[in-house]
């Protein structure tokens, strides 16, 4: 999210025409149930968004870890983001749908955890990595600010990049 509460600088359109394409758009919400954690809270977290399964791979196609991720493909669903997620589990996260690569900053309103932010071009390819701690005590987030350039957003639990040795050039592969 901007500054201004958007979820990017220079492009608001909705790019819903990627990955929740490629999973079957009609059929992620029971396939977010399906593969939640036995918890309870994982099969309810994020509900109201569609899923897809992300995983992070090196250019020759090793496999470095997945997700599945909630997609955040319209500005309503780009500006709320994490923030009214109390925590997130490590086989969880959000993607952010852009309709063209372009330079975006993100920030962190009314977090309560460090996440990771995995910028990625149009194909897929990791442009950048932040790796963003909660917002201090007396801090709301708004003044973290994270810019990078890409089409697409995965947003993961803090340190989750670094934990399965994910860098730029590898690339996110989504509806596994």
């Amino acid at each position: 999210m901007d500054a201004d509460g958007d979820a990017t600088t220079g492009d608001d359109s909705n790019g819903s025409d990627e990955p929740a394409n490629e999973t079957g758009s009609g059929d992620e919400e029971e396939t977010e149930n399906e593969s939640a954690s036995d918890d309870g809270e994982s099969s309810t977290l994020h509900a109201e968004y569609d899923t897809t399964d992300v995983r992070v791979e090196t250019p020759d196609g090793e496999a470095l870890g997945e997700v599945t991720a909630a997609i955040a493909d319209t500005p309503e669903l780009q500006a709320t983001g994490l923030s009214d997620t109390d925590e997130l589990p490590e086989d969880r996260g959000m993607l952010f749908v852009f309709d063209s690569v372009d330079e975006r900053e993100f920030i962190m309103p009314d977090m309560s955890f460090g996440i990771d932010i995995v910028f990625a071009d149009d194909e897929g390819v990791i442009t950048g990595i932040h790796h963003a701690p909660e917002p201090g005590p007396n801090e709301d987030g708004s003044e973290q600010v994270y810019p990078g350039t890409g089409q697409y957003v995965l947003e993961v639990v803090y340190e989750w990049t670094a934990d399965r040795g994910v860098g730029e050039g590898d690339v996110l592969q989504f509806g596994l």
